[in-house]
């Protein structure tokens, strides 16, 4: 399953990164789905992507020391390994129950570094920061460039 994992980059840029499960995650959930029966595949990966954009925001407002820029690791786990949630605040919140390896890492997706003001007050409660961070599309990479994500 296709799982979008919110991170932060310091925590994806270890010599050998893991990220250790459970953690919370998104994916193309049933009730995802039922939200919006009208939309296609597509459409539902990057409501799930843009839900994992929102979890780094909040992984950022208590990570005083990472960069401030919003990082999304889109991965292929075992089905197994992903639990929904009862309570689920939104309807993409998955759990990832297992550890995510860089093998299953697809790619990353990661702020500009002209966001980063932006992802500061937002990580700092500033709603209407937020807001505009809706309106940024995260940019892609490939897992073998996760060394060359430029911090800002």
């Amino acid at each position: 399953m296709r799982v979008y994992l919110p991170v932060t980059l310091d925590e994806l840029q270890q010599p050998s990164p893991a990220l250790p499960g459970p953690r919370a995650g998104h994916a193309v959930t049933s009730a995802l789905r039922a939200l919006w029966p009208d939309e296609d595949e597509e459409g539902w990966e990057y409501a799930a992507q843009a839900g994992a954009g929102d979890g780094s925001v909040a992984l950022l407002a208590g990570r005083p020391d990472a960069p401030r820029l919003r990082v999304v690791v889109a991965a292929d786990v075992p089905d197994t390994c992903v639990r929904t949630p009862q309570d689920a605040a939104v309807p993409s919140a998955v759990e990832v129950v297992c550890d995510v390896t860089l093998a299953q890492v697809v790619s990353v997706h990661v702020d500009e570094p002209e966001a980063v003001p932006d992802v500061a007050a937002a990580a700092s409660g500033d709603e209407a920061a937020l807001e505009r961070l809706d309106e940024r599309d995260l940019l892609w990479y490939d897992v073998t460039e996760i060394a060359d994500i430029p911090v800002a």
